[in-house]
């Protein structure tokens, strides 16, 4: 028996006699994650909940619990407040927004604590028309009836948006109806086409493709310049020939980025493990649910924020680029 073996049976038999029970090392507890990601119908959330399941099965140490909020404005102003476990959803120009005090935000000094993670599935602009309709470029929207995508909606803002840039705001007929109603339109040929926003691969514009010849329309190079000029929340993206049915070449189109996001106040190893853990599941979880093969080590610079200086040491470990932007 070694020195340290005889020692410890010496001391744990004293114990006994005295009626004191020797204490055991307990077992590593799981840490707890706390994810915020808006409400539980929403994008976000379903993104934070196959996170969170990549994240546990990925290290069995963190225990991730995903929390419903309003959304990405409460993400960010309850950052400052929460514990150094916190993590979050939202796009990183709504952070950019929150660090200048611009509204809904008043100003506030740790905002600028706030570190990014790991990127996002984006929001994707999927404008689609009848490939019976002639029409290959928004130029020929000119005329005919379209629907921007639903009242309110990023889809309709950003295809106003758009058009406006383009010059074409006047002469494309906007058409107000609901997606469900929007989609029947199309199918009946009551519109040429109509915008849809989301992750790709889109379901709708699956089925859409799949019942009908379908065409997305692309950017120009000139014309993604004017659009992104215009709002510079959102970036370029391309969507991969093959995604949907019938779309046989690339589409340019645009993008509103998001990612998941944590304070300085987390510690180095924590941020580690989480970074390390959602990577080491993401082609499990693209398989499971494709829209995360969108995000790739390229996306980080769509982050907009630094990363935490745990997430970086992982990705310098792991030999992936990353901008001196996010270093």
């Amino acid at each position: 028996m070694s020195v340290k073996s005889v020692i410890a049976a010496a001391t744990g038999t004293a114990l006994l006699l005295m009626g004191i029970a020797p204490t055991v090392a307990a077992e590593p507890r799981p840490l707890p994650i706390i994810v915020h990601a808006g409400k539980s119908d929403g994008l976000y959330h379903a993104l934070a909940v196959q996170f969170a399941e990549a994240m546990a099965k990925g290290d069995d140490t963190l225990t991730p619990v995903v929390e419903e909020s309003q959304g990405s404005v409460q993400n960010i102003i309850d950052a400052p407040l929460r514990g150094p476990n916190f993590v979050f959803t939202a796009p990183p120009s709504l952070i950019a927004q929150a660090r200048r005090g611009d509204k809904p935000f008043t100003r506030n000094p740790r905002y600028r604590d706030i570190r990014s993670l790991f990127p996002l599935p984006p929001m994707v602009m999927h404008w689609l028309v009848r490939r019976d309709s002639g029409i290959d470029g928004f130029v020929g929207l000119a005329g005919h009836p379209f629907v921007p995508g639903g009242k309110g909606s990023f889809g309709e803002r950003q295809t106003v948006s758009a058009l406006h840039v383009l010059g074409l705001e006047t002469t494309v007929q906007l058409i107000d109806i609901d997606t469900n109603g929007a989609s029947a339109a199309l199918l009946g040929n009551q519109v040429v086409g109509i915008a849809l926003a989301g992750n790709y691969p889109l379901p709708a514009v699956t089925e859409l493709a799949r019942a009908a010849p379908m065409r997305l329309l692309s950017l120009s190079r000139s014309e993604l310049a004017q659009v992104l000029a215009a709002d510079d929340s959102t970036v370029r993206q391309v969507i991969p020939k093959g995604t949907y049915p019938g779309i046989d070449d690339d589409v340019t189109t645009i993008a509103l980025p998001a990612g998941a996001y944590t304070t300085a106040r987390m510690s180095e190893a924590t941020a580690y493990a989480v970074t390390k853990a959602f990577w080491s599941q993401k082609i499990d979880l693209g398989q499971r649910n494709p829209p995360w093969d969108a995000v790739t080590p390229a996306t980080l610079s769509a982050l907009g924020v630094k990363l935490h200086p745990g997430a970086l040491r992982y990705y310098r470990e792991a030999r992936i680029p990353v901008p001196k932007a996010l270093q």
